[in-house]
């Protein structure tokens, strides 16, 4: 199927390495001319090149900086000469008991996982608007459905900026615009992410990676880990031409984890 996105641009965040990654390969191979941002500058520019070779017609702008501060923010849409699709995407705070967490920590989460979308949104729907054409997609967490104890930070600064989103999509005058506004929720995905977070984890409850690793693919109904490409997949469908009557959604990736029925 043909997504009809070739020509467009996007601006993908934390997009050198795991589901960031996956998001700009997808959007790469559609004909997508991307802008991808991270803060490690090395990480980042062999990506640029993988992706450069994927799709020699695209064009890759690699622009090294914090997504979660202004100056980042402002030098990566300044890279972009016109932002038709936005990916919001940030590296998770850590986990750990809330009762270690101070107010640093708390606004750490929050303007990287709440205020640092919000932001790019505001620099870029209207636009959107004006020209009839915009699709965001904020990767947040399988979390915000499903809460995990350990990651309180993420569960609040992702549920805050699941609430604002629910009723920013909704404006007639971005939705009536052919601005749509959705998140895609990651369960668990074979990222470095997760194999940080079943390190620490495993130091704590003393038992090997390999078998908490196993412990947690054996919960899983799809038996698996997922990849970066196929939730880059999704992601791409997302921002597609056919996705413009699918906005304000909470789109959970998680190989059926989610025991729930709404």
């Amino acid at each position: 199927m043909d997504l009809g996105l070739k020509g467009r641009w996007a601006l993908v965040c934390a997009a050198s390495k795991g589901l960031g990654r996956g998001c700009a390969e997808a959007l790469v191979g559609e004909g997508v001319n991307v802008v991808i941002t991270a803060r490690g500058e090395a990480d980042l520019q062999v990506t640029a090149e993988a992706l450069r070779m994927l799709n020699a017609a695209a064009e890759v702008r690699a622009v090294a900086g914090d997504i979660a501060t202004e100056a980042g923010r402002a030098a990566a849409l300044a890279a972009c000469p016109q932002v038709d699709i936005l990916v919001n995407n940030a590296g998770g705070p850590p986990p750990g008991d809330f009762r270690d967490w101070g107010r640093e920590q708390w606004l750490a989460a929050v303007e990287a996982n709440m205020l640092a979308p919000i932001e790019l949104m505001k620099a870029t729907v209207d636009a959107m608007a004006e020209r009839g054409f915009g699709r965001v997609v904020n990767i947040t967490s399988g979390a915000v459905k499903a809460p995990i104890d350990t990651l309180g930070l993420s569960n609040g600064a992702r549920s805050g900026l699941t609430g604002f989103v629910a009723g920013l999509a909704r404006q007639p005058r971005l939705a009536g615009a052919n601005v749509t506004i959705n998140n895609l929720l990651p369960g668990a995905f074979d990222t470095d992410r997760l194999r940080s977070n079943f390190s620490a984890a495993a130091a704590k409850a003393g038992v090997p990676v390999d078998e908490l690793a196993a412990r947690r693919r054996a919960a899983i109904p799809a038996q698996r880990f997922g990849t970066a490409a196929e939730f880059g997949a999704v992601c791409a469908m997302l921002c597609s031409v056919h996705a413009g009557y699918l906005t304000g959604q909470n789109v959970l990736l998680d190989g059926g984890s989610y025991p729930g029925t709404f």
